[in-house]
């Protein structure tokens, strides 16, 4: 089972989840992907996606993460020893996103809301200092983001497979020319 994990303010509509999602599908395996729409909430982020799971009984897991979904594939990595693909994942998110404290409008839906500093301590409760495993993780960074300092990616992830590309941006162009990369691993 491929799940894929979408980014701070984002939807199953993002580009990459359709990307993948059409990918799995035209090679017979839509079945074997999932895009569950994320709470704002982290910690019920986090539940959803293991209630999900659970219910679904998918046998391996391999959990694709983008951004803030990067850092939710970390925590349900390390805690359920599944792998993860990351896609210029936030690091330490609960520092990263001080910066986005207030008013939000969700990207595809719209949705307006606020990101609290009760956000930050559910994801700071959530944050794994360090991981344990880095064969269990694949690194895919573009060195144009403009919204995460990719070097704190390869930093963290030191001993994972690392992709590092040059220019790019946050979204990371793209995207497709990995996914028989994603799914080899």
């Amino acid at each position: 089972m491929i799940v894929y994990l979408h980014g701070f303010n984002s939807t199953p509509a993002s580009g990459k989840a359709r990307v993948l999602a059409e990918h799995m599908a035209g090679i017979g395996r839509a079945a074997d992907y999932f895009c569950p729409q994320l709470p704002n909430s982290p910690r019920e982020a986090i539940a959803l996606i293991e209630s999900e799971l659970a219910q679904r009984r998918p046998g391996p897991v391999t959990l694709v993460g983008s951004s803030l979904g990067g850092f939710y594939a970390t925590h349900l990595a390390e805690k359920h020893g599944w792998k993860a693909v990351l896609v210029n994942p936030a690091v330490h998110a609960h520092v990263l996103m001080r910066g986005a404290l207030g008013p939000q409008t969700n990207w595809h839906t719209g949705e307006k809301w606020q990101f609290t500093e009760a956000h930050l301590a559910e994801l700071a409760a959530l944050d794994v200092p360090a991981i344990t495993h880095p064969e269990r993780y694949l690194l895919l960074v573009q060195t144009g983001d403009e919204v995460i300092d990719y070097r704190d990616a390869v930093a963290y992830y030191a001993g994972a497979r690392q992709i590092v590309e040059e220019g790019g941006d946050h979204g990371f162009s793209g995207f497709e020319r990995h996914l028989q990369t994603l799914l080899d691993f």
